[in-house]
């Protein structure tokens, strides 16, 4: 299955997916699901960040707001004030640009403070819908976007076990499909290069367990649309109330079957808490597919 090759984050930027991408997760929060109050610190956010980038991070994401299922949001000042010394940081120490930074917020003025830090790209779970000017900003920046599908404001969501109901889909990978479409067509209306916008179906935005597995097996759909596509189920609650597992921070076995299934439906881009497991299990996959491949030919 043929899928973007590569995610352009400007004119002279552009970031491989062959083999696979993996963006590494770097909240500068007190409460987000997994890793909330670790990377305040914005010394201990660098060098998480770098030993990301040691285990095999091409991309680091950068955020100062929780987006998990009840959180509050966070004024534009105090995500500014988190990221952009992180950002800054990262940029500083690290072998001068060979590592993407994307900045994980909705708001335009806290998009614009960080491309001004360093940043290459927005990753925006409204898929730009909660801020007006953020598709404009980065179009005239000539900077990267990551579009995702969300149900509603993490702030009236729930955890996907939670839900009283499940919440009403006429067919979850055809109506989050859809809704991308939209979204992408809109940013590249703004002026952004089509080869810039990755699009993210939103596991764990306003989904049931069920419904997230029915978005992961019909991956291959989102990967058509030629578009890189952002996988971001790492350590979520639906791959826990699937295997059992109560703890977010112990979900990373789950987290690294999980990509690798979405290899093998084509995706080859992944926000991941750790860096390594991920890595290392992807590669056993791909040495896998290899020999098939010599032992079929």
């Amino acid at each position: 299955m043929s899928g973007a090759r590569s995610w352009r984050l400007g004119k002279d930027r552009n970031v491989t997916l062959e083999p696979w991408c993996l963006m590494g997760i770097l909240n500068a929060t007190p409460d987000s699901f997994s890793d909330g109050g670790d990377h305040l610190d914005p010394e201990r956010a660098i060098s998480t960040g770098l030993g990301m980038i040691e285990a095999g991070a091409t991309v680091l994401d950068v955020g100062g707001e929780s987006t998990r299922p009840g959180a509050a949001s966070v004024s534009v000042s105090e995500q500014i004030d988190r990221v952009v010394p992180v950002i800054e940081g990262i940029r500083r120490r690290s072998a001068g640009e060979s590592v993407a930074i994307t900045i994980d917020t909705t708001r335009a003025a806290v998009a614009e403070a960080a491309f001004d830090a360093g940043a290459d790209a927005l990753n925006d779970v409204s898929a730009g819908t909660e801020d007006p000017d953020v598709l404009g900003i980065v179009a005239d920046r000539g900077r990267g976007i990551v579009l995702m599908h969300r149900l509603k404001r993490p702030a009236d969501d729930a955890y996907s076990d939670a839900y009283e109901r499940p919440p009403v889909y006429a067919d979850v990978v055809e109506d989050v499909l859809s809704y991308l479409r939209v979204r992408v067509d809109a940013a590249i209306d703004a002026g952004i290069d089509s080869e810039s916008v990755a699009i993210d179906p939103g596991l764990g935005f306003g989904k049931s367990v069920d419904q997230n597995l029915r978005l992961v097996a019909g991956l291959p759909a989102f990967v058509e649309t030629g578009h890189p596509v952002l996988v971001g189920g790492s350590r979520k609650r639906f791959l826990g109330a699937t295997s059992g597992t109560a703890e977010a921070r112990d979900r990373d076995p789950e987290s690294a079957v999980l990509a690798v299934e979405a290899w093998r439906a084509g995706a080859r881009f992944f926000r991941v808490h750790d860096v390594g497991i991920h890595e290392r299990s992807l590669r056993i996959v791909a040495a896998v597919e290899r020999a098939g491949r010599v032992q079929g030919g």
